[in-house]
């Protein structure tokens, strides 16, 4: 692995040039090993020696969700003897699919989150709260104490939910910085106000989020961002994402203007439905080819997120690609009574309605073929009227309004954590 920290801070044309050297390189590897990819480069009469550039990319067919489920073990660049440490995806867009790693990849994901912390302005100073599972077959998990301790930082492993449990590590332990999925510190505010306890005083100044938007295509704080920032005002929140099969994550800086990419280790590009590169301030599907995998890397991959790309250089003098927030999954775009939308937009409503206490979203088609969407809601009020003003609530924002069920919120709870789930589902796709 190519270790290179300095690249992110070069030119936007020694970044390009870095990583076309890179590149080339990626395709050798993947010519010698990969099973699919050979069998690809044969079907479509693909010389890798003629793919020089980013752009060259373009003659390369893309990878897909299907083709990893389908071909899954073809994908395996090393022997079984190789392997260290096996993962799977989290299944939102169908089957999970398996993962592997070589000695080598977790040192290289160790590096991506060590380059991530450092975005994010943490040093070996900090401690660390890991709110989020290490267990489940969940790369991230594994990659946060990985990357901290590459930094570092202590770490304290207290896993997901349980309130009282992460007050207790604040308070014993003292950590600077937490790794957490952004709705669970609702929770930890709703636990403090109800136990007198001043989470504006705590030690926690800084949270790594992941897994759900806090911010607008503007940058703006998003409904779920201010809810957080107008009541824990001295907590700083950092968006980062990332994926399995990418194997490197986006981390703002202090900035706050889009998640960094980090040159050694991936390429990306911003497709449209055609497969062809969008313009900068169209939303694109991003599609990542990986730098320096070894068990299992990828060309062209189509991840099915939707994001807006910036590349003007950012304030903190990094001159990398920077990446808004998702905003939807292409697979999970919804096409309700003539409007387009995506699921983070209804969620942005939903968490600022007060007295809502949880949600499920559900899609699922009806009679003749279209889509219906039915919104499952814990409330203590259940009453005709709470259920109008969710519902002109829609239609001032998205034009359109869901069926409303009121339901226990113990029941929507259950819902949002399934048995095999590693984090809470608040969109449930029937269709």
């Amino acid at each position: 692995m190519d270790k290179n920290q300095k690249i992110q801070f070069s030119s936007q044309a020694e970044i390009k040039l870095y990583q076309e050297a890179r590149l080339s390189e990626a395709m050798a590897y993947l010519q010698a090993h990969s099973k699919f990819y050979q069998s690809m480069f044969r079907k479509h009469h693909i010389d890798i020696t003629k793919i020089k550039t980013i752009e060259d990319l373009q003659q390369i067919p893309i990878t897909t969700k299907t083709d990893l489920q389908l071909y899954n073990d073809d994908f395996i660049c090393v022997s079984k003897d190789d392997i260290i440490d096996y993962v799977t995806t989290s299944g939102t867009l169908g089957d999970p699919v398996t993962f592997v790693l070589t000695s080598e990849d977790l040192d290289r994901l160790a590096y991506n989150e060590y380059l991530s912390y450092n975005t994010a302005g943490c040093s070996k100073h900090d401690i660390l709260q890991l709110m989020t599972t290490i267990d489940r077959r969940f790369m991230a998990g594994l990659a946060y104490y990985m990357g901290a301790r590459e930094l570092g930082m202590g770490v304290a492993r207290v896993g997901n939910g349980i309130p009282e449990l992460q007050w207790d590590t604040i308070h014993r332990i003292h950590p600077t910085c937490g790794m957490v999925v952004p709705s669970f510190l609702i929770k930890l505010i709703e636990f403090a106000e109800k136990n007198g306890v001043d989470y504006n005083d705590s030690t926690l100044n800084k949270c790594i989020c992941i897994g759900e938007a806090l911010r607008n295509p503007d940058f703006t704080l998003n409904t779920l961002g201010r809810r957080i920032q107008n009541k824990w005002q001295a907590l700083k929140l950092y968006s980062t994402y990332a994926s399995t099969e990418m194997q490197s994550s986006f981390t703002e800086c202090n900035e706050f203007q889009g998640g960094h990419l980090q040159p050694e280790l991936i390429i990306v590009e911003f497709l449209d439905d055609d497969n062809q590169p969008v313009k900068e301030g169209e939303a694109g599907e991003v599609t990542i080819t990986t730098l320096g995998v070894k068990g299992m890397p990828l060309l062209r991959f189509k991840t099915g997120d939707i994001c807006y790309h910036y590349s003007e250089p950012c304030a903190c003098g990094r001159n990398t690609i920077r990446l808004s927030s998702v905003l939807g999954r292409k697979g999970q775009m919804i096409k309700y009574k003539g409007t387009t939308l995506y699921p983070p937009a209804l969620f942005d409503i939903l968490d600022n309605i007060p007295h809502i206490k949880n949600y499920i979203v559900e899609v699922y088609t009806n009679d003749i073929g279209t889509d219906e969407i039915l919104v499952r809601i814990g409330s203590e009020d259940t009453s005709d009227v709470f259920a109008k003003e969710i519902k002109d609530l829609f239609r001032s924002k998205v034009r359109v309004a869901p069926a409303i069920n009121f339901e226990p919120a113990e029941y929507i709870s259950k819902l949002q954590m399934p048995p095999m789930s590693r984090k809470a589902i608040k969109f449930i796709d029937l269709r």
